[in-house]
């Protein structure tokens, strides 16, 4: 755009402006705690921010009005109400199984507070049956974990700023999670990067979420206030905000797609790393969709290493061209990686149905590979 004489460029964005974050309150000695509350009588979570409001869980452990008794009751609080006025948030509550995993999940839309000891949500949240029933789920070590996901609406904004030449033509945003989880608060381990950066986590959420992180910080030295000094090399502050996001609420970053093929690598390695099956999964996923000529010698690398079927799919179609095959091979690294392949594979991306001279082509190339194999084919 400067290009054609334009020297002073400003842009404004209308846009939705929520802001998202996550509480966990965990719940110790329930069964007793709930034996000896009445109805209608709560327990308050700590106070945690999101979108400039300040919330807590409200839990009725013997249910809130008399037609909730035998039940667990959970309700949303707007505890800064008389500081920030009303607000408008969506938010869901759920029951963290011994896996970590959410469930028994309730949400509530676009709910407006405008009290100042506003709180909202489910008289009949969970039966004390269902609780009993599946003790060893739910109440592993007699401790209940609720999750709490809250989306603050700010209504809409429009920001002014004057474009940077380097703007016009950026490269997509680095993958930098919100991170509302408030992981400084009460933590336990403190993870030191290889860039002298530290991150505060939880030892139990760690624990409970990677076998990987069990046993090192089960070797991990520890201060005079017991927090583990856990030591983490190979990965920078980003891609471990993203990891320990995706370990507090089981959810992959959303804009994994709109981020750096390089930085989705990283995180890949990272879920391999600490045995994150499903972030994993999601990393590969997203990787599917950047594969192109310049990166498929880089994609085979990582199937190599980690093992992407996936992954390998999707550089197989990049390859079945006989242009991008040649190019791959016109590299130095993509011929190296090009010779890691198996003749048989290398020939499943023949297609007989080409026209006749891009099958020459291909078969040129393969041949070209073959010949600098050291597999003796």
């Amino acid at each position: 755009m400067r290009g054609a004489g334009r020297q002073h460029i400003t842009v404004s964005t209308l846009r939705t402006a929520p802001a998202a974050g996550s509480h966990v309150f965990r719940i110790e000695e329930f069964t007793r705690l709930r034996e000896k509350t009445a109805n209608g009588v709560a327990v308050l979570s700590s106070p945690f921010g999101v979108g400039g409001h300040e919330w807590r869980i409200r839990c009725f452990p013997n249910g809130r009005i008399k037609d909730s008794e035998g039940h667990v009751s959970l309700h949303l609080q707007h505890d800064s109400h008389a500081r920030t006025g009303d607000v408008t948030a969506t938010y869901k509550m759920s029951i963290l199984d011994k896996s970590w995993e959410p469930s028994c999940t309730q949400m509530m839309e676009n709910h407006r507070f405008e009290t100042d000891d506003g709180y909202w949500g489910w008289r009949k949240f969970m039966k004390h049956k269902d609780l009993d029933l599946d003790r060893e789920k739910y109440l592993k070590d007699d401790c209940l974990s609720v999750l709490c996901d809250v989306t603050v609406d700010l209504g809409l904004r429009t920001t002014d700023e004057v474009a940077a030449p380097e703007q016009l033509n950026s490269e997509p945003a680095p993958l930098e999670p919100p991170h509302g989880l408030h992981l400084a608060e009460a933590a336990d381990v403190m993870i030191h990067l290889g860039d002298g950066k530290r991150i505060g986590a939880h030892r139990w959420v760690l624990e409970a979420r990677s076998p990987v992180f069990e046993s090192e910080i089960a070797l991990a030295p520890t201060t005079g206030e017991n927090i583990a000094e856990l030591r983490v090399d190979g990965m920078d502050a980003d891609v471990c905000k993203a990891l320990l996001r995706f370990i507090y609420t089981d959810s992959p970053p959303a804009q994994l797609e709109e981020a750096p093929a390089t930085t989705v690598e990283q995180l890949l390695m990272a879920a391999d790393r600490y045995e994150l099956k499903k972030l994993r999964a999601a990393c590969e996923e997203a990787l599917c969709k950047k594969i192109d000529v310049s990166s498929v010698a880089t994609a085979l690398a990582l199937d190599e290493r980690y093992g992407c079927p996936a992954l390998r799919k999707a550089c197989m179609r990049v390859l079945s061209s006989p242009d991008n095959l040649e190019a791959v091979a016109a590299s130095s690294d993509g011929l190296e990686k090009l010779k890691t392949l198996s003749l048989s594979v290398l020939l499943d991306l023949f297609d007989k149905n080409m026209p006749l001279r891009e099958q020459q082509r291909m078969l040129r190339t393969i041949r070209l590979v073959s010949d600098q194999s050291d597999k003796g084919w």
